[in-house]
């Protein structure tokens, strides 16, 4: 069922499943690649769905033949700029606002406090991996290859790999390999590189992804499998679990105990909380309000 109150370019939302929402990168024809509509977009997309009372969980995926190829060079908006006499230290100035601009698109996803799910199939590359970073869980198929594609351009990293990616995979040596030389990494290096993963797959983007599948709609069914199961919890609990997660990534524990204390000090007063030890006594299900 598509959204009518989420109508944009280069994104397609749909609500397949009750409290779940699909966002789909919809550049099929350019392979997804990300043009300056889709940095505005994206941001927009993820701010209004952290305030839907009906959005619970959120899958993105991507349309056509490939997750995304990453920075659509042809629509950069600081090539004029750039290209420009104007002073060097203006244009930094105003090549960082652009940057922090882009920045913010992915930030908008982790920010979101709905957990989001990403669904990658086939090519996930460059700006692809700065986006999933800043998602919550990662699907892929084991057809799905993935490049930190950057440097290949001439530049690093600027909208999120370099600071998430190592803290997801929680190998240094590793990232920085693949953050120098750009090369792509398939789903069979586990083997060669002794990666093992318990009754699941023997899989080196396991390091990165939290299940694999045999092809997308395999992958699109056990993503909105989870999806469901997450949106049928109470979303007090949920959201409040994503928010402190990130905030003790980033914190000492010490910091995140304190800030988790002055959280629950209020929802642990929520009627969910009720609700849910009530419907464990009787084996029900508990049905939770809107927030």
């Amino acid at each position: 069922m598509s959204s009518s109150n989420y109508q944009f370019e280069t994104l397609k939302v749909t609500r397949p499943k009750e409290n779940v929402v699909h966002v789909e990168l919809n550049r099929p024809q350019k392979l997804n690649a990300m043009n300056q509509a889709f940095w505005r977009e994206c941001r927009d997309c993820f701010n209004q769905l952290s305030h839907d009372e009906d959005c619970r969980v959120i899958v993105l995926s991507g349309s056509g033949r490939v997750f995304t190829a990453g920075l659509d060079l042809m629509d950069m908006a600081d090539i004029s700029v750039m290209q420009s006499d104007m002073d060097v230290g203006r244009k930094a100035f105003h090549i960082r606002k652009s940057l922090q601009d882009y920045q913010e698109s992915f930030t908008s996803i982790e920010k979101c406090t709905k957990p989001v799910i990403a669904a990658c199939h086939n090519a996930c590359i460059g700006g692809g991996i700065d986006m999933i970073s800043a998602c919550d869980i990662r699907y892929a198929t084991n057809c799905a290859w993935f490049q930190i594609k950057e440097v290949d351009i001439g530049l690093a990293a600027d909208v999120g790999t370099l600071q998430r990616f190592p803290k997801i995979i929680g190998n240094d040596s590793l990232c920085r390999e693949l953050c120098y030389t750009a090369r792509k990494f398939f789903s069979d290096e586990a083997k060669q590189m002794g990666f093992h993963v318990m009754c699941l797959v023997c899989n080196y983007v396991y390091l990165i992804f939290s299940r694999v599948f045999a092809d997308k709609d395999s992958m699109m069914e056990g993503a909105l499998e989870t999806a469901s199961i997450i949106a049928s919890k109470s979303p007090v609990a949920v959201q409040g679990s994503k928010v402190n997660l990130i905030y003790s990534r980033d914190h000492s524990v010490k910091e995140g105990l304190d800030y988790m204390a002055a959280w629950n000090q209020g929802m642990l007063q929520s009627e969910d909380v009720m609700k849910a030890a009530m419907a464990g006594m009787q084996k029900t299900q508990a049905v939770f309000s809107k927030l």
